[in-house]
């Protein structure tokens, strides 16, 4: 089959279009996927540059994200038959088992039917970010109607999924872009108040918009001194969720005087540590999600579509920082 295949750490050209052997069926409740697309997401930057979480593995094919078509399913598959259309979050962290490829084999507990409204392309631009936008405000802080909630960067990959599954959750919305045509994007989207981070305080706006009180929770996806800025945008006792690493050296004090919760989250554990059923808990939002897609409550941007032979321009246009929504590989596996 073909496969975008990484030798090496490096710049974008260590990513090599190759001919490798397609991964077979080895366990029973596994099913082989003829991928259509493959969504790419900034870990797999950060993979290419700074190594795999699993080293030992090689040749690296990257992409946790696919969509396709089931070819085959091990003899215990009880919820998919060949000819099904799928999308998940599998793999693309260290070994050959990514979805820079025309094939994939998956176990069924981590897969969804894919969503009758999105093609192969949108479909696998989504499980990533919506998993991630997911466990951050449903499972971390456990958002609900009246919420309020401030969302950074709305309309990245992550931002704007996670502005509508808070809008459907019933909360009010406040988020922080760069221009304005990316707070236009957040506004169609439901978004409630948009403000720019490059020339307001966005700790002021927000407490300007919750009355003084403070939001009542905040889903960091910048980090930085965006994570350590947004302790005064916060309610006592209120809920701060990141996606990023706080520095070794951060001054805590507003976070402790004010009684925040800090929530760390990072959707590739359960794949690092092969917990089984945090990764079937995963592949429960995507079910959840796909009737969201279906009942036209929820949306997925995609940026831009490139072959899969252009992996590395979608890498290079990733790590420029002007992506809005997602880019996707589409793969030709006829």
């Amino acid at each position: 089959m073909k496969a975008v295949v990484m030798e090496s750490t490096g710049a974008p050209d260590v990513l090599q279009l190759s001919e490798i052997d397609a991964p077979q069926i080895e366990q029973k409740r596994e099913i082989k996927v003829r991928l259509k697309a493959a969504g790419v997401n900034p870990i797999d930057t950060k993979l290419r540059r700074a190594g795999t979480y699993h080293p030992e593995l090689t040749p690296t094919i990257l992409g946790c994200d696919g969509a396709g078509i089931v070819e085959s399913v091990g003899a215990a598959v009880e919820r998919f038959a060949v000819g099904d259309e799928v999308y998940f979050c599998n793999g693309g962290i260290g070994g050959p088992c990514g979805n820079y490829a025309e094939y994939a084999v998956v176990d069924e507990r981590y897969v969804a039917h894919k969503p009758a409204a999105l093609t192969f392309v949108e479909a696998a631009a989504a499980p990533l970010v919506l998993i991630t936008a997911w466990e951050a405000l449903h499972d971390r802080v456990g958002i609900k109607a009246g919420d309020k909630v401030l969302i950074h960067a709305g309309a990245g990959g992550v931002g704007h999924v996670a502005i509508q599954l808070a809008k459907i959750a019933g909360a009010e919305v406040l988020t922080t872009v760069s221009d304005q045509e990316k707070a236009a994007f957040c506004s169609e989207l439901g978004a409630d108040q948009v403000t720019l981070y490059s020339e307001t305080d966005f700790a002021k706006v927000a407490l300007s918009w919750s009355r003084g009180r403070g939001v009542d929770c905040i889903f960091d996806t910048v980090g930085g001194q965006t994570f350590s800025d947004s302790f005064a945008a916060l309610r006592y006792g209120g809920d701060l969720v990141t996606l990023l690493q706080p520095a070794p050296d951060l001054d805590w004090k507003i976070a402790r005087m004010r009684n925040l919760r800090i929530s760390l989250e990072l959707m590739l554990t359960p794949l690092y540590y092969n917990m089984i059923e945090a990764r079937q808990h995963q592949g429960n939002i995507l079910s959840q999600c796909a009737a969201l897609f279906d009942q036209g409550k929820l949306g997925i941007k995609v940026a831009d579509v490139l072959p899969l032979a252009r992996a590395a321009e979608a890498h290079q246009r990733i790590e420029q920082g002007s992506t809005s929504g997602k880019l996707v590989l589409a793969i030709d596996s006829e």
